[in-house]
């Protein structure tokens, strides 16, 4: 621990508020990404984040410097949301699909994985990571650790088997560590840990690939430009069939909060004609990116008022140049997260 660090922390120690917040800047971030990650929820994982630093502030004084800062805020900020999981009060709960004449839809696969809470994470906050490098037992990279298939595999498990996955796989702290974090001991972090790999690891390969978030392509990639800019036009000009040319054949959708779950072409071709192209609707679409993939924010014209309002946010996973997953929030709270704007202007 640096001289600077140890004279922040006995400022902050004595009261010294701009001390504190200069001490803890460099984490909130990542911190927040690590709420995000257990609890599924950016909305959530704000107020853990606000509520671990709160807490840190109170009990500065204790810490020792035993473990790292970091080390010490990651315990607070795990605990935190630990205690948040065993309070869900204010989860949403399952809502059903969309009221359409009879036969309309499409017979859904099942109940999907996605959980009703589930919340998108905006790639831009991403930006803001500090660089710090997974421990040597991680086994999970940082674009795949934050994707949509990861972060709904991590809800599928219990909080104290997502907390040691976490903490061991994604962070790479070493057993010891995490049972002191956990205040639990080592045999039953890694029998937590053993039983999360399992449920996880399927998840992860009935998503539709193993390990997909690692080869995530970057923003800039051309490849990439083309399939934002395909997609966006289908949806503009609401072509089905060149959207539809766009889906791999076993491509999964889901709308949370709603637990359902559509597979294959002939499914989405239906789900999209009932629901997205129905007559008399247009659409116009912004790209952005969340969780490392793709994601579209989509607009209907509301020829009343001559705008275009907020209608719901499209995250997609890509492999190659198709779409293998298509996940809907239709919450226009979580558009403005991304920093879209609730109506667009009928043209620019």
């Amino acid at each position: 621990m640096g001289t600077d660090t140890t004279g922040l922390i006995a400022r902050a120690q004595g009261g010294d508020h701009d001390a504190f917040r200069d001490l803890v800047q460099g984490h909130s971030h990542e911190l927040q990404v690590h709420c995000y990650r257990i609890l599924g929820s950016l909305q959530d994982a704000e107020d853990a984040l606000q509520e671990t630093l709160v807490s840190a502030w109170r009990n500065l004084g204790e810490f020792g410097q035993r473990s790292s800062l970091r080390t010490w805020l990651y315990r607070i900020a795990t605990n935190r949301c630990l205690s948040m999981l065993r309070a869900d009060s204010r989860r949403p709960r399952p809502r059903a699909a969309p009221s359409l004449p009879e036969g309309a839809l499409p017979e859904p696969a099942g109940a999907g994985d996605a959980p009703p809470w589930l919340e998108p994470y905006p790639d831009v906050l991403l930006d803001h990571l500090v660089d710090q490098r997974p421990g040597p037992e991680a086994r999970y990279e940082t674009t795949e650790a934050v994707s949509l298939a990861f972060v709904t595999a991590l809800q599928l498990l219990p909080p104290r088997q997502r907390a040691a996955l976490v903490l061991r796989d994604v962070l790479g702290y070493h057993a010891d560590e995490a049972a002191r974090m956990l205040q639990a001991t080592e045999d039953s972090v890694n029998s937590a840990l053993k039983r999360a790999r399992a449920t996880v690891d399927k998840h992860l390969a009935d998503a539709g690939g193993t390990r997909s978030g690692r080869h995530a392509r970057q923003p800039d990639s051309a490849a990439e430009h083309r399939l934002v800019a395909r997609f966006t036009d289908a949806l503009e000009r609401a072509d089905l069939d060149a959207l539809i040319e766009l889906l791999v054949t076993d491509v999964r959708l889901s709308m949370p909060p709603a637990m359902l779950e559509y597979r294959g072409i002939e499914s989405a071709r239906r789900l999209f004609a009932a629901v997205v192209f129905r007559p008399g609707r247009t659409y116009r679409v912004v790209p952005t990116r969340a969780n490392g993939q793709p994601a579209f924010g989509v607009y209907l014209a509301d020829p009343q008022c001559g705008v275009h309002r907020a209608y719901t946010l499209l995250v997609t996973t890509t492999a190659g140049d198709h779409i293998t997953s298509i996940t809907g929030f239709h919450d226009t709270n979580v558009m403005t997260r991304f920093g879209l704007p609730r109506t667009l202007p009928e043209t620019d």
